[in-house]
């Protein structure tokens, strides 16, 4: 598909009065108002051992103030621009070299036993945050080539996997399997979407499957945490321990919670519970009535998300709409999946909710790109 005409001077005039959709607008506030609030309540028992009971809360208004930021910039940048070679490019070998840095021993820095952050003095950030989206915008550029024949598998779709497949294996390095699985996942939606056959999809699917079990069985530890999530309880004082109190938390909690701030897991029964359990925060404290409010939140970006996909004119435009909606969905998707048993135990944050500076900041970034081509496609 051609790109449209270069926009001249009274289009530009018309397009800087155009406003994105409501529905992005308020779906992104409402999430950042209750991540906040229950960031603090799963935050300020532990953060008060560490100096100050808004410590994580701090850092990450942090975050939302540089995403914020780069929200306002990305939303006015013409997402058109976004597809030159020199930003794609540009995009996936910073975050290729980042990556490498953070595999090197003594430069990423390890923490529980995983090096996936690079510090730059008091500041630390983790790459492969960038990567999720240097992925989706290259394979937006990729899929949206008239010269791309996508229902031929060795000539059309295993070039664009060269990319999404050399951060899957460094980010495996991390280990970090939730993260790099995300990248492959929505790659393999994209090209779902931009009209590649069963045959194909299914043979993805299935390779991703076999990779995916033979790392977790790979090692004791993976293998444990894989057969333990069938049975928490059964392994409590090992790998089951942390999904056997997220449970009890869900079942604390039952219909309507024990208020904001007064469950009690957090009080050094769940292991984590700012970052990668939140969500069992979220059970505890406002009940199942919560939960599905906060399922709702994320179920309405991504309606809205792909209602601005399915409106953008472009092939590219459209194609990165849904790659943006679809990695922040299919993160949401995964951890609710694992802090409710319905999946092995892996190290994913809920967007929006999970503390995380660099994630934030990011994903906003990326949320400005998706409200830009909302923006520039609205009726006048």
């Amino acid at each position: 598909m051609t790109l449209p005409p270069r926009i001249g001077a009274k289009d530009k005039s018309r397009s800087a009065r155009r406003r994105a959709d409501p529905g992005l607008v308020w779906t992104l506030a409402l999430l950042m108002v209750s991540g906040i609030l229950t960031l603090y309540a799963a935050s300020y028992y532990n953060a008060q051992d560490r100096g100050s009971s808004l410590g994580e809360v701090t850092s990450q208004l942090m975050g939302m103030g540089l995403g914020l930021i780069g929200l306002i910039v990305f939303q006015h940048i013409d997402y058109r621009r976004l597809r030159s070679s020199r930003v794609v490019g540009g995009a996936v070998a910073v975050s290729l070299i980042l990556l490498t840095l953070v595999a090197i021993p003594g430069v990423g820095a390890r923490l529980n036993g995983s090096r996936r952050w690079l510090r730059l003095g008091p500041v630390s950030f983790q790459p492969s945050e960038l990567a999720k989206y240097a992925a989706v915008l290259c394979m937006a550029r990729g899929l949206s080539d008239p010269r791309r024949d996508v229902t031929r598998l060795f000539r059309g779709l295993a070039p664009l996997f060269v990319v999404p497949g050399a951060m899957f294996f460094l980010i495996l390095l991390q280990p970090n399997l939730s993260t790099a699985g995300s990248i492959l996942i929505v790659s393999v939606i994209m090209v779902a979407l931009a009209g590649a056959r069963g045959l194909h999809l299914s043979l993805m699917g299935l390779s991703g499957a076999a990779l995916g079990a033979f790392y977790a069985f790979s090692e004791p530890y993976r293998r444990e945490r894989m057969l333990s999530f069938r049975n928490p309880f059964a392994y409590l004082s090992d790998e089951g321990y942390q999904l056997s109190q997220s449970l009890m938390a869900f079942g604390s909690g039952g219909l309507f919670g024990m208020g904001l701030g007064r469950g009690r897991q957090k009080y050094a029964f769940l292991p984590y519970p700012e970052s990668d359990f939140i969500f069992a925060v979220v059970g505890e404290d406002m009940g199942f009535v919560g939960c599905a409010l906060v399922l709702l939140l994320f179920a309405a970006f991504v309606f809205f998300g792909l209602r601005t996909a399915l409106r953008c004119p472009d092939r590219f435009g459209s194609l990165l709409a849904a790659g943006i909606t679809c990695m922040i969905g299919t993160q949401s998707v995964l951890n609710v999946a694992v802090v409710t048993g319905m999946m092995p135990t892996t190290g994913l944050p809920l967007p929006f909710f999970s503390a995380g500076g660099t994630s934030v900041a990011v994903m906003m970034c990326a949320y400005g790109v998706l409200m830009g081509i909302s923006r520039q496609n609205a009726l006048p």
